[in-house]
């Protein structure tokens, strides 16, 4: 286990992971609002606005989770999250869905950054930076196994209950547990600053200068553009890979006297256990992957990420589904190996105090850019196709990486020279 300490502590890092990811509705969110009649235009608008909500308390949430308290900021978190569940459960049209998404996009910001300052916190509580990337790789991985797991009860709920609204109200239950998990958590996880400074009693000022101080520098500002980037295309895209596996779900000669949405729930299932057991196997690698190449690591996998995508749409557009699913797999792939090095890479350039608001801020440009390529994919997808959508954003997004890493390198060489 690469000489990792598994105490009790790493353990519940690991469960909270495992359990924050048993979001059921995951594997059929985009098949679910289909089924209540809402075009991809109007899905593009719920996830922009969803992001919007996460992109005006993102920076927020991680100030006064630094401020006040992660242990707090979690739990509150959680029980929003809760009350989202209930009302996609509940809901039948735009409006209902929007109020959903809003809830949904408030506990998302408060959630977002949070635990993982937690433990990088933990980490350097311990003087165990070294271990950044390896530690949480493989807790990280823990959440990919919790996606895996999900995506099988998921199918069994859909296949049981022949509905896709369900899964709402199980989702529940593993968000109470984790709720009580986080409760559990030592208090110098907290990480409060007005307890870390009691006499100076600096509060959220103190926090905003320090991060205004720290989000400025190039190094930081650089490597946050870096991860959040591909983590925006990827949340933008990847629930459009439902419609794709009942494509390939047509292709698989099984359970064919059950209803579509029976057979659909177990193929697409197993399909994403499959995926989440990938992806969580590049998590705990992610740390061996860092070691070959520092430097360009960030620019080569985003590269990747998005040729996958650009693949991807090729094949959907002439109707190769399985090999086109296995290029948009890629893609989760290669955003479970690089989340682990830059979050690794953050923490090496940031103090303790204000982890979780630099990282927030990541988030928050994430937000922005999520917003912008959700709604484009959606509009697009409703006008000319999902294969073309992920086709225009994946090859839009590829050129303005190469010009973007282009012009770096020549302002770096630039810089040397003088």
């Amino acid at each position: 286990m690469d000489n990792l300490i598994k105490n009790r502590q790493y353990y519940k890092f690991c469960c909270y992971g495992f359990l924050k990811n048993l979001r059921f509705f995951d594997a059929f969110f985009i098949l679910f609002l289909l089924e209540k009649g809402l075009p991809f235009t109007h899905i593009g608008i719920l996830y922009a606005v969803r992001e919007i909500v996460i992109n005006i308390s993102e920076i927020p949430s991680g100030i006064i989770a630094d401020t006040y308290g992660r242990k707090k900021v979690l739990v509150g978190s959680f029980l929003i999250y809760i009350i989202s569940f209930l009302v996609f459960y509940l809901s039948e049209g735009f409006w209902l869905f929007l109020i959903a998404f809003i809830l949904y996009g408030i506990g998302d910001a408060f959630r977002s950054g949070t635990h993982k300052g937690m433990i990088m916190d933990y980490l350097k509580l311990n003087h165990w930076e070294g271990q950044n990337i390896n530690y949480y790789g493989h807790t990280r991985s823990w959440s990919q196994m919790g996606s895996a797991i999900s995506s099988l009860i998921a199918g069994l709920i859909v296949f049981y209950s022949g509905t896709y609204q369900n899964i709402f109200l199980y989702s529940i239950i593993p968000y109470l547990v984790n709720l009580l998990l986080i409760a559990s958590y030592p208090g110098e996880l907290n990480g409060a600053i007005e307890q870390k400074h009691p006499q100076s009693n600096p509060g959220v000022r103190f926090t905003i200068s320090a991060f205004l101080k720290t989000i400025r520098q190039p190094k930081v500002l650089e490597i946050i553009n870096a991860s959040a980037i591909h983590t925006a295309y990827l949340r933008a895209v990847k629930d459009y890979i439902q419609p794709l596996m009942v494509n390939v779900a047509l292709l698989i000669p099984i359970m064919l006297h059950f209803e579509a949405e029976q057979r659909n729930g177990i193929i697409i299932g197993l399909i994403y256990f499959l995926i989440y057991l990938l992806t969580s196997r590049a998590s705990q690698l992610s740390s061996k992957v860092a070691v070959r190449n520092k430097k360009s690591i960030s620019f080569i996998t985003l590269l990747f990420g998005f040729i996958f995508g650009i693949v991807c749409g090729v094949l959907y557009i002439y109707g190769y589904w399985i090999i086109s699913l296995i290029a948009f797999v890629g893609i989760f792939i290669v955003e479970n190996t690089r989340k682990p090095i830059l979050t690794g890479f953050i923490a090496d350039q940031v103090p303790n105090e204000i982890l979780t608001s630099v990282i927030s801020a990541q988030s928050f440009i994430r937000t922005v850019m999520t917003a912008i390529l959700a709604l484009i994919v959606g509009v697009v997808a409703d006008n000319f196709g999902i294969g073309v959508s992920i086709l225009a954003v994946s090859l839009f997004l590829t050129l303005v990486t190469i010009i973007i890493n282009r012009n770096a390198r020549m302002h770096n060489k630039r810089r040397l020279a003088q």
